[in-house]
C-alpha cells in the first residue's frame, strides 16, 4: 500500500509540476509580450537615433558649405567696393574720379526762413 500511495503521490506531484509550469507560462504571456514590445521599441529607438545622427551630420556639412560661400561672397563684395576697384568698374562707361572738390549749391530761400 505504501508503495501505491508513494507512486500516486509521485504522479500527483508530476501532474502538479506540469500544471504549475503550464500555468506559469500562460500566466507570464502578457509579461513576455510586454518584454517583446520593449525590445521592438528599443530597436526602433536605435534606428531613429542613427537616422537623426545622419541628418544632423548632413545639415552640419550644408551649414559649413553655406558659411564658406557667405565668406567668399562677403570678401568679394568688400574687394569690389574699394575706391580703386570702383574706379576701374565705372571707367568703361565714361565716369571718372573727381580731381577737385564738389561744388555746394545753396538755396537762398531755405536759408532766409531759418
Amino acid at each position: 500500500m505504501e508503495q501505491k500511495e508513494a507512486q500516486q503521490e509521485k504522479t500527483e506531484k508530476t501532474e502538479r509540476k506540469k500544471f504549475i509550469n503550464y500555468a506559469a507560462i500562460v500566466g507570464n504571456v502578457p509579461y513576455m509580450l510586454f518584454l517583446g514590445f520593449l525590445a521592438v521599441l528599443y530597436i526602433y529607438n536605435g534606428h531613429l537615433a542613427d537616422k537623426l545622427s545622419r541628418q544632423i551630420g548632413k545639415t552640419e556639412r550644408n551649414v559649413k558649405e553655406l558659411e564658406y560661400e557667405y565668406k567668399t561672397i562677403k570678401s568679394e563684395v568688400i574687394y569690389r567696393s574699394k575706391a580703386s576697384e570702383l574706379i576701374k568698374a565705372v571707367e568703361p562707361i565714361g565716369l571718372k574720379e573727381l580731381k577737385e572738390a564738389p561744388i555746394l549749391i545753396k538755396d537762398t530761400i531755405i536759408n532766409e526762413e531759418k
